[in-house]
């Protein structure tokens, strides 16, 4: 990753606040639907290889009638995910962009924005419009991932994302065969790389954060009862060992739950995507036995009309006769490959805290084990 991270055109991508908080916002509101949008802004002058991302702007909602079918919602996602290369939203985005230009903004496109949850946005949606914004390797565009989910326990989750130049070039070819892969050596690791992203506050905005005005105290002050309450941070609201009975709870986190939920449905799509190509492999053998088989009786046929001096037979009739099935794109099982891998670092996130207390109180759970 660190390699891939090297040959990219971008190193790092700064957000600006604004931005941050435009993009939570639509998230947001359009929350389970999948907000995209357009980014703009512009690579520093200063320090080459630092993508400025200064402004952005939503995409229209896709206008679908409502349906309690669950296929109807499945399409409905897979428009709202596909909105960024589609060719009304690019004539929207071509017309905002000259709006910004003659007020004086940051009018260069810089990439695309998009909301997931539970980290489920590694698909094929992704990817296509990732590709459309990146199809030249120069091409200075990055994937912003802003995950609801995991913005929902207090941290905020932006990342940027770009594809691998080795990523881009296979798929330029569009060829995901096993024999490609294995030449080119393109494993699902390599599909995306993280720039790593910070967040930028205006001077003018640092300032007015940092003389804001406090209200004087209107109830009668306590003093401290002892020394040590006296030299302790002032900026510290509490006491370190201050009673928290809420990190008792030895409920399990309902994002692990999740999460696992969906892990498990990947490595289900990954058995089906194997057994498809179990079921190819299977097949070209049959039809290999057959041509084997044809080609063993030509060549008998052949040689009796040798003895005979008869005139042969071509002995390449077998491509017409035969038709040999063609392999199904790897993409796919790369692409869950690579969510199944998001999937397991999210759990390994999650389970942290959960599994000191459950180490805690094991002896309560079972008193028989040491």
């Amino acid at each position: 990753m660190a390699d891939a991270l090297k040959d990219s055109p971008i190193k790092a991508v700064q957000v600006e606040a604004l931005v941050v908080m435009k993009l939570v916002n639509h998230a947001a509101k359009t929350f389970p639907t999948v907000a995209t949008g357009s980014l703009v802004g512009m690579e520093s002058l200063d320090q080459p290889g630092l993508l400025e991302v200064t402004s952005c702007f939503p995409f229209p909602n896709v206008d679908v009638p409502a349906s309690d079918d669950h296929r109807d919602n499945h399409n409905h996602k897979d428009l709202a995910a596909a909105a960024p290369r589609a060719k009304a939203n690019l004539a929207y985005q071509n017309e905002m962009i000259k709006f910004l230009r003659e007020v004086n903004v940051d009018a260069n496109n810089i990439g695309w924005y998009t909301s997931t949850s539970m980290g489920n946005f590694i698909n094929l949606n992704t990817i296509e419009n990732q590709f459309f914004y990146q199809k030249d390797p120069n091409e200075k565009a990055i994937a912003l991932v802003h995950d609801v989910s995991r913005s929902s326990q207090g941290s905020l989750s932006l990342r940027a994302y770009r594809l691998s130049p080795a990523f881009v070039a296979a798929y330029k070819e569009g060829k995901f065969t096993t024999d490609n892969l294995q030449k080119s050596g393109l494993r699902y690791h390599d599909i995306l790389v993280e720039i790593p992203v910070t967040i930028h506050n205006s001077h003018l905005l640092t300032s007015l954060l940092h003389q804001l005005p406090s209200d004087a105290p209107k109830e009668e002050l306590s003093f401290p009862p002892n020394l040590a309450a006296l030299l302790q941070d002032p900026n510290t609201p509490e006491p370190p060992f201050f009673p928290n009975y809420d990190s008792l709870d030895l409920a399990i986190d309902p994002f692990l739950e999740k999460t696992c939920d969906l892990l498990l449905e990947s490595i289900e799509n990954h058995h089906t995507e194997l057994n498809n190509h179990q079921y190819y492999q299977r097949s070209l053998a049959r039809e290999q036995a057959k041509i084997t088989a044809w080609q063993q009786k030509r060549k008998a046929e052949n040689a009796a009309r040798t003895a005979s001096k008869q005139p042969l037979l071509p002995e390449d009739e077998w491509q017409r006769l035969f038709k040999l099935p063609q392999e199904p794109s790897r993409l796919e099982t790369l692409l869950n490959s690579r969510q199944v891998e998001q999937y397991a670092r999210q759990v390994d996130g999650f389970t942290a805290g959960v599994t000191t207390k459950m180490f805690a109180v094991k002896n309560n759970l079972l008193p028989g084990e040491s």
